[in-house]
C-alpha cells in the first residue's frame, strides 16, 4: 500500500514538529504492502495475509502500479496512511537493514509496525491538539503524553510489539478529548452532538456543523456537501465515500489525511492549510 511522498494521500507540510509524522517512501521497506493483510473487496483487487509481499511490491519497494491504484482495484491502497511509522521502523527500530537483506528480522518488523504505526498516529493527534491555543490549559500534559509516546517509538523491536496500545490510546483520548471540548467552546452558539452516532448515508447537505461533535461518527456516502464543518471535531469519523463537495472544514479538529482520501470533495472542498486535496477529488473536476 505504499504511497510515495509527491502521489495521492502526500500532505504538504504538516507544520512544525509533524515533518516527520509524514510518510517518506523511499526510506521504508515497503512495510503496507508486506505487513499488512487485506481482502478481496471494493477496496483491494485480490487477498492478501499478512507477512506476505504484495504482487505488485518491486524489488526496490516501491509499488510496481502506484499512479494506477484506482484504476487497477486497489483503492484501499491510496487511503493507507502510516503517518511516517514505516520509515521510523525501516530506519531507527531496525537500523536500515531490510527484511530481504535479513529474513529473519522479517517477522518480528512485520508485528512492530502496526504498532507503530498506532504511535505515530497518537503522535500526529497530540500535536495538533498542542497546537490549539484554546487547549493551552492541558497543554502541560499534552507535551509529557508527547514525549512519552516518542520515547516508546524509540523502544526495541521486543518493547514495542509487547506494548498496550487500547490502554495508551484511552489515557491519551482523555487529553484529546478535554482539548478538542476547549477548542469547540470558542465557537458561538449551541454545538450539535454526534458522537459515535450512525449517519451512514444521512442527508446533510448544507448543515451548520460548526463546532460539533463528530468524534466515531459513522459518516460512510453521507452528504455533507456544502456542510460548515469549520472547527468539527472529526477524530476517528469513518469518511468513507462522504460527500464533501464545497464543504467547509477549515480549523476541523483532528482530521487526517487518510479520512479525506476515504471521502469525495472537489476543489470548493476547504481544508485545514496542514492537508490537502486528493488526486481523485480533482478528476471528478
Amino acid at each position: 500500500m505504499a504511497l510515495s511522498p509527491s502521489g495521492e494521500g502526500a500532505r504538504p507540510s504538516a507544520g512544525e514538529g509533524r515533518e516527520h509524522l509524514q510518510a517518506d517512501c523511499a526510506d521504508c521497506f515497503g512495510l503496507c504492502c508486506t505487513a499488512l493483510p487485506f481482502a478481496r473487496s471494493a477496496d483491494f483487487a485480490a487477498d492478501k495475509p499478512a507477512g506476505q509481499p504484495c504482487s505488485n511490491l518491486r524489488q526496490d519497494f516501491r509499488c510496481g502500479i502506484h499512479a494506477r491504484l484506482r484504476d487497477k482495484g486497489y483503492p484501499g491502497c491510496t487511503v493507507f496512511d502510516c503517518f511516517g511509522a514505516g520509515q521510523k521502523v525501516s530506519q531507527v527500530t531496525f537500523g536500515g537493514t531490510d527484511w530481504r537483506q535479513a529474513p529473519e528480522t522479517a517477522r518480528s518488523m512485520f508485528e512492530v509496525f502496526p504498532v507503530m504505526r498506532q504511535l505515530h498516529e497518537l503522535l500526529w493527534y497530540v500535536s495538533e491538539a498542542l497546537g490549539l491555543a484554546a487547549a493551552r490549559p492541558v497543554h502541560k500534559e499534552l507535551r509529557r503524553a508527547l514525549a512519552r509516546i516518542d520515547g516508546l517509538t524509540r523502544g526495541s523491536a521486543e518493547s514495542i510489539a509487547e506494548l498496550d496500545m487500547n490502554a495508551l490510546r484511552g489515557e491519551v483520548n482523555t487529553l484529546l478529548l478535554r482539548a478538542g471540548e476547549l477548542a469547540r467552546a470558542q465557537v458561538p452558539g449551541r454545538k450539535k452532538n454526534h458522537r459515535g452516532a450512525d449517519l451512514i448515508g444521512a442527508k446533510l447537505s448544507g448543515a451548520d456543523l460548526r463546532g460539533a461533535s463528530l468524534r466515531g461518527a459513522l459518516l460512510i456516502a453521507a452528504d455533507l456537501s456544502g456542510a460548515d464543518l469549520r472547527d468539527a471535531d472529526l477524530i476517528g469519523a469513518d469518511l468513507r465515500d462522504t460527500d464533501l463537495s464545497g464543504a467547509d472544514l477549515t480549523g476541523a479538529l483532528f482530521l487526517t489525511q487518510a479520512q479525506l482520501n476515504a471521502a469525495r470533495g472537489d476543489a470548493a472542498t476547504k481544508l485545514p492549510s496542514a492537508l490537502g486535496h486528493p488526486a481523485h477529488w480533482q478528476a471528478r473536476g
